[in-house]
């Protein structure tokens, strides 16, 4: 009989889980007890049934096998019968949600940051995923959370490390270690999914794309999927192989981190697709020969266009789309007849509506989309889904661009990122805005009017849950908005994030440039919440 271990322990601050989950630095994570408290917390508030099957991976970041080694010896100590394992401790976020699925997991510890960067000094992260493979909810974030404010110990066993490069079975403790394939029953599940033949012979006429991994997760599925399945040809797939630090680059899929590839997709030498995926593997970039696709309209367009994949052929239920993201999704839904859902920011918010039938595509406008063939966001999917679609209807991406828009209008969209804000001042300006609301309508900024102003609460459809505190938002009447938000992703400081928006009917100027068009709605935003007052800052970070 394997001994366990009660190791005392005390809390730490801070350990509440945020939209996707704990995220600190390393350092904090390399604090004694740090992981293992709240590790445990979540045994504690999950409590497994005896005998129950435990999904463990990350996304290759510095400190992942050391956390993933200390879990499974946790695991075993808390009842589990399993865990399944990622070779090398590799899953991606959608990989392990379809893990979680396929093997009836009672849940999942995925290891990862996301987007954010890697490295001794940089991020690292825990969240937990429920049996359905999605990010726990609210409830169940909650709890642990407060678990972590009074534990006083944690479990293990005594064990040597499982060798995590070895496909195979192993003992800890009377619990059984099954490291798998991360790649295989991820890769599987897209071939039902999409028409690979379709797009076989895409490439075959002389399509061609590159696929930026980022030096993270997703390019193990890359190579497997678009070069080795799809035929793609070698150097396809760049930055393709895990690195814990993520060779540097900052793992985020966006116009200011994946600059290379935009700079190839505006060039003389441009392929005909360009794309990237996060450190996860749970985000998306699109762009077109000459053509950036915003995620806001990606989502639209993949939704006005997927029936085209075999898989959801005539089963279009519904879009779902966190309320950051533009309105684009919503007039794809008024023309199918099918709702569309206004959520909080976190995948977690449609797992839910996933669940229960209600939507078949979802997406937020921070480049992540997915639907309903796991409960998470999903990167590569996104990126089949286009191959899927251009190879179908046999047009580029900007050709696909412009026809939706002249079909749907053109939702001009961009967010403004002020990262590392300090947290007081993020907070002053936040509840300055809160205070204002209620004088805001009637307020005029330049050539806007407000006509609306409140902070997002959210009612779920499926069990009425109340979320709220969601976002500041300031509709204008010309339709415009301006949104305000605090990220949760972040691990040092806040970032404050604005989001800015405008609708041109199929008759306007569907082809101008973003930021000339969107002028009147940075102006507001200033006047409205006095950015450059409370954080010093004259300019954002990052403009997506």
């Amino acid at each position: 009989m394997t001994r366990i271990v009660t190791v005392p322990t005390t809390p730490h601050e801070g350990q509440a889980p945020g939209t996707s989950g704990l995220r600190k630095k390393v350092r904090v994570f390399q604090q004694p007890g740090y992981a293992e408290n709240f590790i445990q917390s979540v045994f504690d508030v999950v409590t497994p049934t005896p005998g129950a099957t435990l999904v463990i991976g990350g996304d290759g970041r510095f400190h992942n096998r050391t956390v993933i080694q200390q879990a499974i010896r946790m695991a075993a100590a808390n009842g589990y019968g399993r865990v399944l394992v990622g070779q090398g401790g590799i899953l991606s976020t959608p990989a392990a949600s379809h893990v979680i699925r396929k093997y009836g997991a009672s849940g999942g510890l995925v290891l990862s940051a996301s987007h954010n960067p890697g490295g001794p000094d940089e991020d690292f992260g825990i969240k937990y995923n429920i049996a359905n493979g999605g990010p726990a909810p609210e409830s169940v974030t909650a709890a642990i959370h407060a678990r972590t404010t009074g534990i006083d110990r944690w479990l293990t066993v005594e064990a040597a490390d499982v060798d995590l490069d070895r496909v195979g079975e192993a003992m800890v403790g009377e619990m059984t270690v099954q490291v798998i394939d991360p790649v295989a029953d991820y890769a599987d599940l897209m071939e039902t999914l999409f028409d690979f033949d379709h797009i076989r012979k895409l490439v075959a006429s002389g399509f061609t794309m590159r696929f930026d991994a980022m030096s993270a997760v997703t390019g193990p599925y890359a190579h497997e999927i678009l070069e080795r399945r799809l035929g793609f040809a070698p150097g396809t797939v760049v930055n393709g192989t895990p690195l814990e630090d993520f060779g540097g680059h900052h793992p985020d899929p966006n116009l200011i981190y994946a600059k290379e590839l935009y700079d190839l997709m505006m060039g003389p030498q441009a392929p005909d697709l360009g794309a990237a995926s996060d450190g996860d593997g749970d985000r998306n970039l699109i762009i077109g020969r000459g053509r950036f696709i915003t995620p806001s309209d990606s989502l639209a367009m993949l939704a006005a266009n997927i029936e085209i994949a075999p898989a959801y052929r005539g089963r279009l239920a519904g879009i779902a789309r966190s309320m950051p993201t533009s309105g684009a999704a919503d007039r794809v839904a008024e023309a199918f007849g099918v709702p569309c859902y206004e959520t909080p920011t976190g995948w977690k918010f449609f797992g839910n509506l996933l669940d229960a039938g209600k939507v078949t595509i979802c997406g937020e406008e921070s480049a992540g989309t997915g639907s309903d063939h796991v409960r998470e966001k999903d990167g590569l999917w996104a990126v089949l889904l286009w191959l899927n679609i251009l190879a179908v209807r046999g047009i580029s991406v900007d050709d696909l661009a412009k026809s939706h828009w002249a079909r749907f209008g053109r939702n001009y969209y961009a967010r403004h990122d002020y990262e590392g804000v300090d947290k007081a001042d993020a907070d002053a300006l936040m509840a300055e805005l809160l205070a204002a609301l209620p004088s805001l309508p009637g307020t005029v900024f330049g050539p806007l009017v407000v006509a609306h102003a409140d902070s997002f609460a959210y009612t779920d459809p499926v069990d009425h849950s109340v979320s709220a505190n969601q976002g500041v938002r300031v509709l204008f009447e010309d339709g415009s908005r301006v949104v305000f938000r605090l990220s949760g992703t972040g691990t040092q400081g806040a970032t404050l994030r604005v989001y800015l928006e405008r609708y041109e009917a199929p008759s306007g100027h569907l082809d101008a440039d973003t930021g000339v068009m969107l002028e009147a709605q940075v102006a507001a935003a200033e006047a409205a919440a006095g950015i450059v007052r409370h954080t010093g800052r004259i300019a954002p970070d990052v403009v997506t």
